[in-house]
């Protein structure tokens, strides 16, 4: 009997200091954790912040696309000719398309005295939605209605928001997939401006 109760106690005994190890493996293990999280986040502040997506460049002739605008002419690249031009595809419910307009208008605003134009091609949405969208932000650019994705078929990109840049003498020159910051616009879109 005496053994027996003894040999109980040293059971109770050998998983009182597994269950203790474990816990002292486990505290380690994120102390240790920690560490290295702490060093990679002061590792990573140091780093150069990226300000915005960079535009490939490309060299192609613009495509021939003429939509229907909100003011309910039918326009066409062709007719801003001599200008430099943002062709930006977009929808109203897609949230980066939403978060860069401010900055396309306050670009456009900045640069329209300088043969300068925006064209945002909506993709799909009905007049009055995108009415409602383009009233609501004041957007002092083009908006054309493209119904059936012509805009999107004619550049070959599907993905939301892209944007094209046309310089005077209709050549493609600069193209984005994702939201543009001011930064990217002022780096890459305003030396288009300056070559006259």
């Amino acid at each position: 009997m005496a053994n027996r109760s003894e040999r109980r106690k040293q059971i109770q005994q050998q998983k009182q200091k597994k269950t203790i190890l474990g816990t002292l493996i486990g505290l380690g293990v994120i102390a240790f954790l920690a560490v290295a999280f702490s060093s990679l986040m002061k590792t990573a502040s140091n780093l150069p912040q990226q300000t915005g997506i960079t535009p490939a460049e490309v060299n192609y002739p613009a495509p021939e696309l003429a939509l229907e605008s909100l003011a309910g002419r039918t326009e066409s690249l062709a007719d801003y000719r001599d200008m430099v031009v943002l062709v930006n595809n977009w929808a109203t419910w897609c949230p980066p398309c939403k978060a860069e307009m401010p900055t396309l208008a306050a670009y456009y605003n900045a640069h329209a005295e300088e043969g300068f134009m925006i064209v945002a091609m909506e993709a799909g949405e009905p007049r009055d939605q995108v009415q409602a969208f383009a009233d609501q932000l004041k957007l002092p650019f083009a908006v054309w209605l493209d119904p059936d994705g012509d805009s999107l078929k004619a550049f070959r990109n599907s993905s939301l928001p892209n944007s094209y840049v046309i310089d005077r003498s209709g050549t493609v020159r600069l193209m984005w997939t994702g939201e543009i910051t001011k930064e990217a616009l002022e780096k890459y879109v305003t030396p288009l401006l300056d070559e006259g």
